[in-house]
């Protein structure tokens, strides 16, 4: 007996609801059959690439209100995020949300407790957990390699951080919080994880450094472009700026995880090299990746006593793969659509998509009030029971 056919839906079907494509799966009996965008142009190459008679609309809710619809993915930006997934919950929809979950806790929690009201499963889209080099960071710490897990460190080198983020809607706080959130949420996610905690208290400082003493700046009517473009350095001679800046464009934060680990996070928008760097230290030894691209990065670990050892007493050289973020959208889309129909438990939960929001926009105040401590809120216990049941569970050696 063939799989229930799965119907789905795509709220932001232009820019990264190009992910949602990886689902269409005939094969698989699942098919993308309505799409929902502001703009003409994304309708209608939806419309070329999955049939003449899927539905489309300008208009989300009435997107959500089709009963021909079982799942939605929701790739709008970031401050449409929790209407539109409550909105979708309260349909009965499963629904896949793009990271962050929403822009400030309150709005997580809420998307949590719709979620949890109306039975229905919540997944939201941090790919990172899906990539090649942290997964065999991941093995390596479950495995024992390191021993206990102490500190986390990471940082985040944004090249094309005046491109992506401040010549549209991320530069704005009303719109995103700030990049301690917004590009922040996927790594403050990979240091809870390879750390094994969660934040309960931050701190952070950081400013606008930069961004702020270029004039040019595009009309408040225009939207920005936000591509890439090698042209586009040193970062002083960006041209069409977002006519509203007012989030930071350098920040570094400090966490104590509820495990007992300390962690922090830094970030630049305005290198000159693009990629990640984490290092996870433990009571025998530490690993550290070098490069973030399948076919290009190491993880190194050390774990004999020397002097200064660069390439670590062992390397493992992560392979070459294909797919969007090398290989981690397929991946993630498939976990989604298994997760849905009950076959599988799945690598991160809302739970955890929560919690790095919270401790982003926690950060965030304490950047904006000076360096002050802010404590991360807690989720109801009932609501944690819900999401992690179905979450893989790991035993560390």
């Amino acid at each position: 007996m063939g799989r229930k056919k799965l119907r789905i839906g795509v709220i932001g079907a232009g820019g990264r609801g190009g992910l949602a494509g990886h689902a269409h799966q005939p094969d698989n009996n699942v098919y993308l059959t309505a799409a929902c965008d502001v703009r003409k142009e994304p309708l209608e190459n939806f419309r070329q690439k999955y049939g003449a008679d899927v539905f489309l609309t300008r208009d989300y809710r009435k997107l959500v209100a089709r009963d021909d619809i079982d799942a939605v993915f929701i790739a709008s930006p970031d401050f449409l995020h929790e209407k539109q997934a409550i909105a979708a919950l309260n349909a009965g929809k499963s629904v896949y949300v793009e990271k962050p979950m929403a822009i400030t806790i309150a709005g997580c929690d809420r998307m949590l407790r719709a979620a949890y009201r109306n039975k229905v499963k919540l997944y939201v889209g941090h790919n990172m957990r899906h990539m090649a080099f942290t997964n065999r960071m991941k093995e390596l710490i479950d495995q024992g390699a390191i021993g206990e897990v102490k500190a986390g460190w990471c940082r985040h080198f944004v090249a094309y951080g005046g491109d992506a983020y401040f010549k549209d809607w991320h530069a704005e706080r009303s719109k995103s919080t700030g990049l301690l959130l917004q590009k922040g949420a996927h790594d403050i996610d990979i240091l809870h994880w390879l750390c094994g905690g969660y934040s309960r208290l931050v701190s952070a400082m950081g400013g606008l450094t930069v961004y702020d003493k270029i004039t040019d700046r595009h009309p408040k009517n225009e939207r920005g472009d936000a591509s890439w473009h090698t042209a586009n350095w040193p970062p002083l001679s960006q041209k069409g700026l977002n006519p509203v800046i007012n989030v930071e464009d350098l920040s570094m934060m400090m966490m104590h995880l509820d495990n007992g680990v300390f962690a922090s996070y830094q970030q630049c928008n305005y290198t000159p090299d693009a990629w990640r760097n984490y290092t996870i230290i433990g009571t025998k030894g530490r690993i550290e990746n070098f490069g973030n691209s399948p076919g290009g990065s190491v993880v190194r670990l050390w774990n004999k006593r020397a002097h200064y050892q660069p390439y670590g007493d062992e390397q493992f050289f992560i392979p070459h793969d294909t797919g969007g973020h090398g290989g981690a959208d397929p991946r993630i889309v498939d976990e989604f659509i298994r997760y849905i129909r009950g076959e599988t438990k799945i690598k991160t939960s809302a739970i955890a998509a929560r919690y790095s929001v919270a401790a982003g926009c926690s950060a965030t105040l304490s950047l904006r009030r000076k360096a002050m401590p802010v404590k991360v809120p807690a989720v109801p216990k009932q609501i944690i029971q819900y999401f992690t049941r179905d979450v893989l569970k790991v035993v560390r050696r």
